[in-house]
């Protein structure tokens, strides 16, 4: 407690409150006690009790695969010696507190502290017995070459992409992981850093960021994506629709980072994914943007997302 702090006690209670005046949230101030204590909780059993366990260690890490995604390739890196984890899939990391805000979708710090306590009471040791691997660098040998493996055009026709609008944006990546050699299409975003994809998994190459594709200088009108794969499925998909610039978030994590370049136009058409995260981000934008903003997710409705969307639309062209 600092002297600019109040005060307020209730004469016969033994209890105080503490008003904070400076510019500590009453939240973060309050409950630093609360805080400290979530922290000492083992990110290893903290996943555990959620269900989650690592399928790999390598030096003073475990590797699980993400619970934000489906993945078969482990991405999401716990450091059980400074007690970190980072998502090579969304781009971000932190301790339990920035984690249990992720899993639970919320910055109300009172809230996760309320939810970690609740699993506190039930957790258990963790032992890790997941098989052990030399550790490397996450992108060993990377090289960013022009688009044109062609085992990556045949997935991407299989998703229905146009290999030749995707070759004129994406780009390739090549690397070692682990000690085994990868590619995947890498798009770019505005800070140079890449998401990629493959068959088999989705990851990031730091760092994370938004991507933005101008069409003219003059454009009034702004489409915004979660992922680039539905940002490739946009046109095919909709052919007739006015041109616009482009905002892919890479993440509806990356929202924020958006709002800078969305302020200058007068029209801003959200084609998110219909799930509570995309419903979310676009509830955040029309809190922002009032009327400028048009959920066009309803012209995909009952679909996950664009692409799900349009390579069904492709289905039943060709039945």
């Amino acid at each position: 407690m600092t002297s600019d702090d109040f005060v307020f006690l209730i004469p016969g209670i033994n209890l105080f409150f503490v008003l904070c005046s400076n510019s500590e949230s009453v939240h973060e101030k309050c409950h630093a006690m609360n805080i400290q204590e979530a922290k000492k909780i083992r990110l290893v059993d903290f996943l555990g009790g959620l269900g989650h366990h690592p399928v790999i260690q390598r030096g003073n890490s475990v590797w699980y695969k993400s619970s934000f995604r489906t993945e078969k390739e482990a991405s999401f890196k716990v450091d059980f010696r400074k007690e970190l984890w980072y998502d090579f899939g969304l781009g971000k990391g932190g301790d339990i507190i920035t984690l249990a805000k992720e899993i639970y979708r919320t910055q109300d710090i009172g809230y996760v502290l309320q939810c970690i306590g609740d699993k506190r009471a039930v957790l258990k040791p963790v032992t890790v017995s997941c098989p052990f691997e030399k550790a490397y660098l996450a992108f060993q040998d990377l090289k960013i070459i022009p688009l044109a493996n062609r085992i990556l055009l045949t997935y991407l026709k299989e998703r229905c992409i146009d290999v030749e609008t995707a070759g004129k944006i994406c780009r390739e990546a090549s690397f070692k992981r682990n000690g085994k050699n990868y590619f995947a299409i890498a798009f770019p975003n505005i800070s140079g850093g890449y998401e990629i994809r493959n068959r088999y998994f989705k990851a990031c190459i730091a760092p994370k960021d938004i991507s933005r594709i101008i069409s003219t200088p003059e454009s009034r009108i702004c489409y915004i994506f979660e992922g680039f794969m539905d940002f490739l499925s946009f046109r095919p998909a909709f052919p007739s629709l006015e041109e616009g610039d482009y905002i892919v978030l890479n993440s509806v994590s990356n929202l924020q980072k958006a709002f800078s370049f969305l302020s200058q136009y007068d029209g801003i058409r959200c084609c998110l994914d219909n799930d509570t995260a995309g419903k979310n981000a676009v509830q955040a934008l029309k809190d922002k943007y009032g009327i400028r903003i048009c959920d066009f997710s309803h012209e995909y409705s009952g679909y996950k997302d664009l692409n799900e969307y349009l390579c069904r639309k492709n289905n039943l062209l060709h039945i």
